[in-house]
């Protein structure tokens, strides 16, 4: 499964050069995902546990975390792949940053095209918060310290995730008496307005599937694009977009960012030049996580 998704040079980009386990010519092993399993000996995993069941359809999220056995600040993390495909363990180098940071990791799966159009997914990944918040002393899971992150589709379902609350209306399958907040966010060239994908000159495939031709489309999209949820009251947001992104327009971001900036939303957006969508490369990427640890630890979400 990770073969088919990821390539040599995320594996480079990420794990080696995060220095997870000890990597030289002796004792180099033979493939990245044996790799991730020496390091995640000394991590309890907890995988495929079902947080929701939506008509027969299981919904399943995994747990990676150290053997320590106090609160700890935690990242719900959710996969891209436009909303159609890609399974929750496609970005799995990408959550060992995380986990070096100190915190314990959610990876979290939800309903693509194949099962439910749109908003099945930002309804998912709500309920997926709640489950969080839920089990968290079962789990060791700090409620005060949630940051939930994600790339591309992923990037948009943490800013939704993350942004909305119950008068929004889609906690329908979710209900709860406590309020499903984060103390941060993390969005990797995430989607802010996906109207904007639906017609006009940046119109996405993706996008055109995940709506489908529901009869209230643009409204629905409209009511999942973060751009519509801004005020003052939301955690700080950290965003990374590539300049020359040509999947997510990286007008996408500067407009997020100049809307929280007039709302007085603590954010920064990091812009990389002349980068694409995603696949910034080894330095770039070290340098980002660089910057989002100083964006938590700023916030006090990291000591």
């Amino acid at each position: 499964m990770l073969k088919k998704y990821l390539s040599e040079a995320s594996y480079q980009a990420i794990f080696i050069g995060y220095n997870f386990i000890p990597i030289n010519a002796g004792t180099m092993l033979s493939n990245p995902a044996t790799k991730i399993l020496a390091f995640l000996n000394n991590y309890r995993i907890h995988k495929n546990i079902k947080y929701l069941t939506v008509n027969n359809y299981n919904l399943k999220l995994d747990i990676y975390q150290t053997l320590v056995t106090k609160p700890q600040p935690t990242v719900i993390f959710i996969h891209g792949g436009g909303w159609v495909d890609r399974p929750k363990e496609v970005e799995l180098f990408f959550l060992l940053p995380y986990l070096k940071m100190g915190f314990s990791v959610v990876n979290v799966g939800y309903r693509l095209v194949a099962q439910s159009l749109a908003p099945a997914a930002v309804v998912d990944c709500r309920c997926a918060l709640g489950w969080v918040i839920k089990n968290a002393q079962q789990y060791n899971f700090d409620v005060e310290k949630i940051i939930v992150s994600g790339f591309s589709a992923g990037g948009h379902l943490a800013m939704t995730t993350g942004m909305l609350s119950a008068t929004a209306g889609f906690d329908y399958y979710c209900p709860s008496d406590e309020e499903l907040k984060v103390a941060a966010i993390v969005n990797w060239y995430g989607i802010t307005d996906v109207k904007d994908l639906l017609e006009g000159t940046n119109v996405q495939d993706y996008a055109l599937k995940w709506i489908g031709n529901q009869s209230d489309r643009l409204k629905i999209a409209e009511r999942v694009s973060p751009i519509n949820y801004v005020h003052s009251q939301l955690p700080p947001i950290f965003t990374v977009h590539g300049d020359a992104d040509l999947i997510v327009p990286y007008n996408h971001a500067v407009r997020f960012h100049e809307l929280l900036n007039q709302a007085n939303v603590p954010n920064q957006l990091l812009t990389i030049p002349g980068g694409g969508h995603g696949e910034f490369g080894y330095r770039k990427n070290l340098d980002i996580y660089e910057n989002i640890e100083s964006f938590l630890k700023k916030y006090g979400l990291l000591t």
